[in-house]
């Protein structure tokens, strides 16, 4: 693959060192009570379009096919949303000692909170040739972190559904009548949602750069990183163990699914929804940083090891196809 076309592959990557960088350089553009009045057109506007996009894309038919497959989603969910988080606060507590920056600390917390992606787990998957939360995740960020939120409860939930349901209801209505329409055009809606994405992840950091009390220091960074690329890799290496052991009814290409799904967390309801529990805190941006480095690992983790995770479900898929043969008679 030539460079220019890894990077048209990689433009949303690039987009989220772009517009960081831009940041850095002018904040005042993006802060608060800024030219661009962020607390208007990023909380409710640019929020609203996403989900509205997603409504749009969301084709209904296939969740009926979807939701055959109860226990292959019910062990996603349960991985994603109940031992995912767990793990990572048993982790912490060991963590909290170390001079690591306690914000990029608490963003691990809120990695771990967030749901499966829409996008990333679902292109991988179908890349290897296997199968394909609202509510839970602000109450995950509220029971892990609940003491870090500036914001009501109440007020919470009241903009997470003015702001995410009700766009995505509006868009599934709106796509009933144009659905033909959609079809035939296919609008690109993975990237308008990826714009108005890198608008929000601009004005986050429009806040942190015009705040002179908060720093970054390059230890805490780095040790991030590497955390970060180990939790990937010893997760997938777990949920592939548990999927393939031998009293396991997963089928191969269920455990290319439970691999990616289960261990990919999702930045575009991640970075919105950060953006409403944490609306106002100075520290927002800090603790975004590893939601926006656990995005481009887990699609490099991911293209990595589809080629490997590939052939092993071929020749999975070979050798039960050979047991289910029945055996010739013999002759006498």
């Amino acid at each position: 693959m030539g460079l220019l076309e890894r990077l048209r592959k990689e433009w949303f990557i690039l987009g989220i060192v772009l517009v960081i960088a831009v940041a850095r350089l002018e904040p005042g553009v993006g802060v608060k009570g800024g030219p661009l009045k962020p607390e208007i057109t990023i909380t409710y506007i640019a929020v609203s379009a996403i989900f509205f996009n997603s409504g749009l894309s969301l084709k209904t038919e296939e969740l009926t096919s979807a939701l055959m497959h109860v226990k292959l989603h019910l062990f996603v969910q349960i991985f994603t949303l109940v031992f995912f988080p767990t793990a990572i606060w048993v982790f912490l507590q060991l963590l909290s000692i170390t001079p690591i920056n306690e914000w990029l600390l608490k963003g691990l917390q809120t990695v771990g909170c967030m749901p499966p992606p829409v996008s990333s787990a679902v292109i991988l998957t179908k890349a290897v040739g296997g199968n394909e939360g609202i509510v839970i995740t602000p109450l995950l960020l509220l029971l892990f972190l609940g003491s870090s939120s500036s914001v009501p409860f109440t007020s919470i939930f009241s903009q997470l559904f003015m702001t995410v349901v009700v766009p995505l209801i509006i868009g599934q209505i709106v796509r009933r009548y144009i659905k033909d329409w959609l079809e035939r055009k296919k609008p690109p809606f993975g990237a308008i949602s990826s714009c108005v994405l890198l608008m929000i992840i601009y004005t986050t950091f429009c806040d942190t750069f015009a705040n002179p009390n908060i720093d970054l220091d390059k230890f805490s960074l780095i040790i991030i990183v590497f955390i970060i690329f180990s939790i990937q890799m010893s997760f997938m290496f777990l949920t592939f163990l548990f999927s393939t052991r031998n009293n396991s009814t997963f089928t191969p290409a269920d455990t290319v699914a439970i691999v990616f799904c289960s261990t990919h967390k999702s930045l575009t309801l991640g970075i919105p929804m950060l953006k409403i529990v944490f609306a106002g805190y100075e520290y927002l941006s800090l603790i975004s940083v590893p939601l926006l480095i656990y995005h481009p690992a887990q699609i490099l983790l991911g293209s990595l090891l589809v080629p490997t995770i590939k052939s092993w479900m071929v020749s999975r898929q070979k050798a039960q196809k050979l047991t289910r043969q029945p055996k010739a008679p013999v002759k006498v």
